[in-house]
């Protein structure tokens, strides 16, 4: 059966995610795999060198406080990760799927997703952890990392779930925004909503974006192509606005001349400012 894997920390965008990969399992007839990773940090003080400053008797009193209270931080995040996964597996239940599962693991997160996501047709994540500044409009670190080290096509949830009626590409003409329309192409996870193709350029034509329009029709997509001068952010967000997109698919690197190390600044600009669900293939 396929699966989505859907990442929930607790935070207030774990309801969303929830919610999404409710919707996505209906669209794809899919299972939901819930997974809360405690890292460590969570369950773990951050290491000192007291050398010097206590004696040995002193030090040694130290660490056993440590060692007890790193314990029972560890027994707090195991009995919070329970309750996330049940409040996550309960909403998903209510939203009408079948098949739940949940999976509390310790670790490195994206170390577990990756050793997750075999199989998973989709992943679903959050746009902001539990630790992020909702007032700067921060990425989640966590975000960033999974969207470098991920191999299946990743969700970002926005903050509050929208039915999907219409659906942007953000086209570039490279391979990760190939990957995206294959994909499209072959899924049942959008098809009967209408597609907008946008691709900001100087040029007033470009063959790639027609060929892309030309596939998604026959592929029974009703898409249309847009070409558009001006800075990619801004001219995506526009007509983001403008046309009431719901979601938005872009590849996780391309648009800009000097590409972040971590995902492309465009990407990543997007993903930060756009109130929307965002769909990254790499």
């Amino acid at each position: 059966m396929t699966k989505i894997l859907a990442l929930v920390d607790g935070s207030q965008y774990s309801q969303s995610v929830c919610d999404n990969a409710a919707w996505a399992a209906e669209r794809l007839s899919a299972e939901v795999d819930l997974l809360h990773v405690i890292g460590r940090r969570d369950t773990a003080s951050a290491p000192a060198d007291y050398s010097g400053s206590l004696d040995l008797g002193e030090r040694e009193q130290l660490l056993k406080e440590l060692a007890e209270f790193d314990e029972q931080k560890g027994r707090l995040a195991r009995k919070r990760g329970r309750l996330v996964l049940s409040e996550g597996a309960a909403r998903l239940r209510d939203r009408g799927v079948e098949s739940v599962s949940e999976r509390l693991l310790s670790g490195d997160l994206v170390d577990t997703v990756r050793e997750q996501e075999s199989g998973a047709e989709l992943l679903v994540i959050g746009k902001r952890g539990e630790a992020a500044d909702f007032a700067k409009l921060h990425l989640g670190s966590n975000l960033e990392r999974v969207l470098r080290g991920a191999t299946r096509p990743v969700l970002v949830s926005a903050r509050a779930f929208r039915p999907v009626k219409r659906f942007l590409v953000a086209f570039d003409g490279g391979p990760s925004v190939a990957k995206a329309l294959d994909h499209l192409v072959a899924s049942p996870l959008l098809k009967g909503a209408a597609c907008e193709l946008l691709m900001v350029s100087d040029k007033t034509s470009d063959p790639r974006l027609d060929r892309a329009v030309e596939t998604l029709n026959a592929a029974g997509y009703d898409a249309t192509g847009i070409l558009e001068k001006g800075e990619p952010d801004a001219v995506i967000a526009a007509h983001v606005e403008r046309d009431e997109i719901d979601l938005i698919v872009m590849g996780a690197y391309g648009h800009s001349r000097i590409r972040s190390y971590l995902i492309g600044s465009t990407t990543s600009e997007i993903v930060r400012s756009c109130l929307r669900p965002v769909l990254m293939f790499r």
